[in-house]
């Protein structure tokens, strides 16, 4: 076994743990926007899930994705992967294995973010097998399995569109299909806040989140040769501090006061745009891709608000809207020392054809991951006689309605019983 081999080995596997670690920032993030009665349910049904998703990436995810003797939608070998090697990988293929289907389960995790505080627990069941299995795995193919899209040079280099659009706009569908939570809504159609419960977590995830990304971006060179990782890691953390920043001002410009959701919402949306381009831009274009991320998503929330699509945790503008922007911007700025794969943007003297290429990419897919999501979601909601739980149990909390415990249990004990419980 040769050093090169053993070092990309150690480093991808490195990047699969950081972006596994990934999940406990979705929960932290998930379970601070919301309200304190839905908190055991998001951490329990996200650990759940990633637990679904990783069975599903073993048995068909990865063949679909990778598989050879493919048609247009998927691969068809490699069935229940074994851990054996498969030639090519230029690294352990158990290690890139373990890399892929962390990225599967990151994206359905950013899904299931449009379905929290209102839907059953059997829904997040089935829809999380079919996500694994119908939905993820065709974007991915197409784009980095070798499909339609890799060949006509699409740029996604860790998963703007495949990880983040398809999950966003699977979250879209749900929003649409369980209608708005309790109490977020007036007669007359104006919105109320509906609070997350502790921002302290909300800003730990995203934390996580950041150091996770590392994982996400620079482990997608799946080599260390020549320490290109770190470029790419740089590309990833100017473009998260130029969307925090944005976010802070523009929050600030147009509310009279700096809004800690929105800052948070703000590097995060600048991840997400980088994602795509951070193998392929120079530094000063990743500063510009994700400010233009922070702008978005302040903006991106407010337009879904006013349109009654409620988004507890800003998954759509998060992940769908800034993975939509960081998938274009490749069109622009991608440079000729850098489009490895493609062609150069529009900026530098590559016309208009990556831009192209980078806009069709994103409305298939998008639309494939939207309409799939949807048709799945409206026969579950047929055939289980709805995807919502009912208004009793919603107002009493997913973590007692669904589960028969709450996450917070002296929160919403009497104090009978918590001198009983203390005795």
């Amino acid at each position: 076994m040769d050093m090169e081999f053993l070092m990309n080995s150690v480093w991808v596997m490195l990047g699969a743990i950081l972006v596994i670690f990934m999940i406990g920032g979705f929960i932290l993030l998930e379970a601070g926007s919301t309200r304190m009665k839905n908190a055991g349910h998001i951490a329990g049904k996200t650990i759940f899930t990633f637990g679904i998703s990783s069975l599903v990436f073993w048995a068909v995810g990865f063949a679909f994705i990778f598989g050879d003797n493919a048609n247009f939608l998927v691969g068809l070998s490699h069935f229940f992967y074994s851990g054996y090697e498969i030639e090519g990988q230029g690294l352990s293929t158990a290690v890139f294995f373990v890399f892929q289907l962390a990225f599967a389960g990151i994206s359905l995790t950013i899904a299931l973010g449009g379905f929290a505080e209102r839907a059953k627990m059997s829904v997040y069941f089935i829809f999380s097998i079919l996500f694994a299995a119908l939905i993820y795995p065709v974007v991915a193919h197409w784009i980095w399995g070798g499909g339609w899209l890799a060949e006509h040079g699409k740029q996604d280099f860790a998963g703007s569109t495949v990880v983040h659009l398809t999950g966003a706009m699977a979250a879209l569908a749900a929003t649409i299909l369980l209608k708005p939570r309790i109490g977020k809504y007036n007669k007359d159609g104006s919105a109320n806040n509906i609070y997350g419960h502790n921002q302290v977590f909300t800003a730990l995830g995203v934390l996580i989140l950041w150091v996770g990304w590392f994982g996400f971006n620079a482990g997608s060179t799946v080599s260390v040769a020549d320490g290109f990782f770190g470029f790419v890691a740089l590309n990833t953390n100017l473009a998260a501090a130029a969307g925090a920043v944005a976010a802070f001002l523009i929050s600030w410009l147009v509310l009279g006061k700096s809004d800690v959701p929105t800052i948070l919402n703000g590097a995060l949306a600048g991840l997400v745009a980088i994602t795509a381009s951070c193998a392929f831009v120079d530094t000063w274009a990743a500063v510009v891709i994700g400010f233009i991320g922070g702008l978005i998503v302040f903006y991106s929330a407010r337009f879904f608000e006013r349109r009654r699509i409620d988004d507890p945790i800003f998954a759509l503008s998060v992940h769908g809207v800034a993975g939509v922007w960081g998938t274009l911007s490749t069109g622009f700025f991608a440079t000729p020392e850098l489009a490895t794969v493609g062609k150069p943007g529009l900026f530098y003297g590559g016309g208009f054809d990556q831009l192209g290429v980078q806009f069709t990419g994103v409305a298939v897919s998008a639309l494939y991951a939207f309409v799939v999501s949807f048709i799945i979601l409206a026969i579950i909601k047929k055939v289980m006689g709805g995807l919502r739980v009912t208004e009793e149990e919603e107002i009493m909390g997913l973590d007692m309605s669904e589960h028969g415990s709450y996450g917070y249990p002296e929160a919403f004990t009497t104090q009978k019983e918590n001198n009983k419980l203390s005795s």
